[in-house]
């Protein structure tokens, strides 16, 4: 009998706070509106940092299991001779695989990519061309210590890489990751602020009505409960805002890539509906974190409960 009449009890409770909740944020509708707007402004431009982040970082996945370099062999060995620097290029630190191309096979396929006619190249030697190998490594961060470690066998003369693409590729993630840290640490500070106003103005408006609950004997946790599903509100539905908003942006902006040829080969973008779920959970949590710490920080801030 004690413990439903406890859970009725709680039930009420529940249903005042929500109730004291909305109505706090009806009594200055404006105000509650414009934080909405910001917060989920400053969400939308953080979740915007994110992904550029993480687009980088696929991109650069992509790369890094794709990422070869070339290492030709000296012109003055032959075919059986310079197969037989495999095994030497293999025990390279970070080599992940090792193909040989003969001088033959690179011309064939000079020639296939070039789409030359006969007449010009096909008559072309194969002694023009070297035998080389094809390289891939497992850490592109290790890209130069391993082309340095290729480079000290004898028999390879020469090697061509990528390599200011995947170190550009390194440079701009660690940069975007940095900035995105400071933006959200910036981001997060303005939404506590905005947040934190909203809350104040509830608490002006109903010091008075607090005063008699106190002397009513009312708990602190009672009178803190309306104000902290207050700020549940604010940040739940600005978050809902700023990821209906990034998932717009975000698809407009994968269309007009997919739009342009040359811009559709250079950058490849994660879709959307990959990575809404975890999107949705970090704008979600951290419109809720938002949301409660803001209110917290103002009700003892400005209450004496």
């Amino acid at each position: 009998m004690r413990t439903q009449t406890k859970k009725r009890r709680k039930s009420r409770n529940f249903g005042y706070y929500v109730q004291e909740g909305l109505r706090g944020l009806l009594s200055h509708a404006f105000m509650s509106i414009a934080a909405i707007i910001i917060i989920a402004a400053c969400l939308l431009i953080t979740g915007s940092f994110s992904l550029v982040a993480l687009n980088i970082q696929y991109n650069l996945e992509g790369l890094m299991a794709e990422n070869e370099f070339l290492a030709y062999v000296d012109d003055t060995l032959t075919e059986e001779q310079a197969r037989a620097l495999q095994s030497q290029i293999e025990s390279v630190p970070n080599v992940a695989n090792v193909t040989f191309i003969s001088a033959e096979e690179a011309k064939n396929s000079y020639l296939e990519d070039l789409g030359a006619d006969d007449d010009l190249y096909s008559s072309l030697p194969s002694s023009v061309l070297r035998h080389r190998y094809s390289i891939s490594v497992d850490d592109l961060n290790l890209l130069s210590e391993t082309i340095q470690g290729v480079m000290s066998i004898s028999g390879i003369a020469d090697y061509s890489a990528a390599q200011d693409v995947a170190n550009g590729f390194i440079s701009v993630r660690n940069v975007v990751t940095v900035v995105t840290i400071g933006m959200v640490a910036v981001l997060l500070v303005i939404s506590l602020f905005i947040i934190s106003n909203a809350i104040k103005l509830a608490t002006l408006s109903r010091q008075e009505e607090i005063a008699i609950m106190k002397m009513c004997g009312a708990t602190n946790g009672f009178i803190r409960m309306p104000f902290v599903i207050e700020g549940i509100v604010l940040g739940l539905v600005s978050a809902i805002l700023g990821f209906a908003c990034q998932w717009g942006i975000y698809e407009l902006l994968i269309n007009t890539i997919r739009g342009s040829a040359g811009m559709e080969q250079l950058v490849d973008m994660i879709p959307f509906t990959q990575i809404a779920p975890i999107m949705g959970a970090i704008f979600a949590g951290v419109g809720l974190i938002v949301g409660v710490c803001g209110s917290l920080f103002t009700i003892r801030k400005y209450l004496q409960v």
